[in-house]
């Protein structure tokens, strides 16, 4: 939307009248951004840099600062005209942050700072609170990372347990169908390249571009020719069965992967009349998987039953690890699927002999709507402020809530080189910077400067992204 396109108004309406509220003598300020906790113990951390590049990587102009001013005096605000002017003037219009944080893709316990703000000029200390609501909103792409690595590490232990090829099956197992059950295109974006860290296949096709425009990703996921109910329903209830033999004809190809929604009337009338009986030859003939899709039903029980008639019909091999795999068919499940929904079923599933293999699932509002900022208690504080010469801890400590106490100071976050541990520690008042700062033997600096006024100093790409997520195990 074009009319959201001034960085100035990219923000609370309060924080217009900040720069007027901190102690006299303030030249430097220090955030920081954490997950409280929630409903993971570990998060993934990603999308800042989508962030940083979409919105802080174009200078502020006279004219955007024209409008700002304008619009906050009709809102009642008061409006710091003269220190954006300066920031145009003195710095090009970019703002003059350093900010740091861990490589995007790395996973961390929940308690400790992930990225770290701070103001680089004396005459622009207030700006690192003037941004917090745009890079807050990092708590989108982070919890639904969070989420699908969760889902991810959940199907990797029924897949060694009861596949052959675990590692192979993985990428493909979660779908991600949650294009039409967000707020905004943006959100699809954020939210689909997010699930993307984990998995491989997505409808979500905005995901796919914020891939490629953002991580230097020309294709991050893979879809395949699948059906609607509408497109089956059109052929009328009489000729359901015409309705699947048109997909195979269109698309079932020698190792081609076809989905075909089956529960428009009756999944199991589907399964044991149409699929089982009247085009089972059709099916094998085809040489390609044929990926029955329930979308109605409990999902435990609906999977199992879909399983047992396929398992019928066309029969199974048995793998090396004991458990069954269906000949020419597979099962994906889009209905219902959440994280607890899909450990039931593969409990199910494998209770009853039956190999992951045979299983993916499609995940919607779930993945990518159905979770919001307190999903992982998401903030970003204020930490320290230099006053006088001096920097000074802050910090809030609510005694009606102590989980909403804050961290004291400038910080960093270390990692152990040997053990993997991460520790968020505070950086001396007396060292000007984190690299005048001694570290404990056998820790590094987790954290790396990703941008600096204005300017993008690592790049992540999306193999790297990736590759760090998945080296991760709970």
């Amino acid at each position: 939307m074009q009319c959201l396109n001034n960085l100035l108004l990219n923000t609370d309406s309060y924080k217009a009248s900040h720069w007027l509220q901190y102690p006299p003598g303030t030249d430097a300020t220090f955030f920081y951004v954490e997950s409280r906790g929630g409903v993971y113990d570990r998060t993934v951390f990603f999308g800042l840099q989508a962030i940083l590049k979409e919105y802080l990587g174009k200078p502020i102009s006279h004219a955007d600062i024209d409008e700002a001013r304008d619009l906050y005096a009709a809102h009642g605000e008061p409006f710091n005209e003269d220190g954006w002017r300066y920031i145009v003037d003195r710095h090009g219009g970019l703002l003059p942050l350093r900010i740091r944080a861990v490589p995007e893709g790395t996973v961390v316990p929940t308690h400790q700072a992930l990225v770290t703000i701070e103001s680089t000029d004396p005459q622009a200390y207030w700006v690192p609170s003037y941004i917090e609501t745009l890079l807050l909103r990092l708590w989108y792409p982070v919890t639904v990372a969070t989420i699908s690595w969760h889902a991810k590490q959940t199907i990797r232990q029924f897949l060694e347990r009861t596949s052959d090829d675990p590692e192979g099956q993985l990428p493909f197992k979660l779908h991600d169908f949650g294009a039409r059950g967000v707020s905004s295109a943006e959100s699809a974006a954020l939210g689909g390249v997010a699930h993307l860290v984990n998995f491989m296949g997505t409808d979500t096709v905005a995901g796919l571009l914020a891939a490629r425009a953002y991580y230097h990703e020309p294709m991050a996921g893979y879809s395949i020719p699948a059906a609607e109910h509408s497109t089956i329903t059109s052929w009328g209830r009489e000729h359901e069965v015409d309705a699947y033999r048109n997909m195979l004809r269109q698309f079932a190809k020698p190792g081609a992967i076809v989905a075909v929604v089956s529960d428009s009337y009756d999944i199991f009338h589907a399964i044991h009349e149409h699929w089982g009986k009247t085009l089972r030859e059709e099916v094998i003939a085809s040489g390609a998987t044929v990926v029955i899709r329930p979308d109605s039903g409990d999902p435990v029980d609906v999977v199992h039953q879909c399983l047992s008639l396929l398992d019928e019909a066309f029969g199974h091999t048995v793998n090396g690890k004991g458990y069954k795999v269906l000949n020419h068919v597979r099962v994906i499940q889009g209905d219902g699927i959440n994280p607890t929904s899909i450990r039931a079923i593969l409990e199910r599933a494998t209770s009853y002999g039956y190999a992951t293999d045979n299983l993916a699932f499609g995940m919607g509002g779930a993945l990518l709507q159905r979770l919001d900022r307190d999903t992982q208690k998401f903030a970003l504080k204020c930490s320290a402020a230099r006053v006088n010469g001096e920097w000074i801890d802050v910090y809030k400590d609510p005694v009606t809530d102590k989980g909403k106490a804050s961290k004291r100071g400038r910080m960093t976050l270390l990692r152990h080189r040997e053990y993997g541990h991460f520790k968020t520690v505070p950086v001396p008042a007396e060292a000007a910077t984190l690299d005048e700062m001694q570290r404990p033997a056998g820790y590094d600096d987790a954290m790396v400067t990703v941008w600096e006024n204005g300017r993008l100093l690592r790049d992540w790409r999306f193999d790297e992204v990736r590759a760090l997520a998945n080296a991760a195990r709970l």
